[in-house]
């Protein structure tokens, strides 16, 4: 085929079907994206073919995706499961409504971290403090889903609306933040971690990709509880890729402490501000790592104190990214 020959044919097709219908839609777009591309076939006919083959491409996986819709109806509701939201290491959460995710393990074997999910959310919703609720997802429903012959525990979760990032994003658009602007993400992770721990619950993972935050509203909801434990209870689903950031009594399976969420939430922080912060408050971070409290909310105090001396009156700062 030639490039002439590629023009007439896109030109001429109405629906994706007249240019993938065939039994390799894939092989029949690369060869016709080669033959129009601009670097490779200049000219104002080409560009509009290649302009015009992506949008037949676009239109045609679009389809595809629709039509692999799952709608997933239970006691509760009925849930319709679009695309791909997130992929993590253990579960993927999908689109299924516009303020809801469906969250499935990638492998049945690890159902059991859905259902320590629920348990967490459903005992912080219940024995938590209200106000304080919004600092962690609201578990809408959990139940078993039946999908190729396997059986996978499935939790619908509240979706944190539009506008907040996760802190590996914030490192990645600004890597080192003010101490100012650090401060309120650790004021309000110390409160997401008291306020479960009142529940008696501790997350087990308080890493950077689980903690989102609004820079401009200071909203922040800590996410994923599939590791969490009750108060007491030794942490055995760790993170690999995380292994080093936890402190020494989880490797060493002891019972679970507000101390390991809050030693896990000071590293977060102290990873955004780098390395060149005041030296109080360079101590204060050190003693937080290498003692922390089992009580969020005495450092949360103390944490306060500093503030207080070193910036005076707390005033709103927007995060620019």
């Amino acid at each position: 085929m030639t490039t002439a020959e590629a023009i007439a044919l896109v030109t001429a097709a109405h629906t994706p079907e007249d240019l993938f219908g065939g039994d390799s839609p894939h092989r029949a777009y690369r060869r016709l994206a080669r033959l129009l591309h601009p670097d490779l076939a200049p000219g104002a006919e080409a560009a509009a073919a290649f302009t015009r083959l992506a949008e037949l491409w676009a239109a045609r996986e679009g389809a595809s995706e629709r039509a692999k819709e799952v709608v997933i109806t239970t006691r509760r509701g009925t849930y319709r499961i679009g695309g791909v939201f997130r992929r993590g290491a253990t579960a993927v959460l999908y689109e299924s409504g516009t303020d809801t995710l469906l969250k499935l393990p990638r492998s049945h074997a690890d159902n059991d971290l859905m259902r320590r999910e629920a348990e967490s959310l459903e005992t912080i919703a219940h024995d938590g403090d209200p106000l304080l609720l919004p600092y962690v997802p609201r578990l809408v429903e959990s139940f078993r889903h039946r999908s190729d012959g396997v059986e996978r525990q499935a939790n619908v979760i509240s979706r944190v609306p539009d506008g907040f990032l996760s802190l590996e994003e914030v490192r990645r658009r600004r890597p080192v933040l003010d101490v100012r602007d650090a401060a309120w993400i650790w004021r309000r992770l110390l409160v997401a971690v008291g306020a479960a721990h009142r529940a008696g619950v501790v997350h087990g993972a308080v890493f950077g990709h689980h903690v989102l935050v609004h820079p401009l509203d200071h909203g922040l909801v800590l996410v994923d509880w599939s590791q969490s434990v009750p108060l007491g209870t030794p942490i055995t689903a760790l993170v690999a890729r995380h292994r080093d950031d936890y402190p020494p009594w989880v490797l060493d399976r002891k019972p679970a402490t507000p101390a390991t969420d809050i030693h896990l939430a000071t590293r977060c922080v102290a990873a955004l501000m780098g390395d060149r912060v005041p030296t109080p408050v360079r101590h204060f971070v050190r003693g937080s790592l290498l003692s922390p409290p089992n009580d969020a909310w005495r450092l949360l105090g103390e944490l306060d104190e500093l503030l207080d001396d070193l910036y005076g009156p707390r005033k709103y700062r927007p995060l620019h990214l």
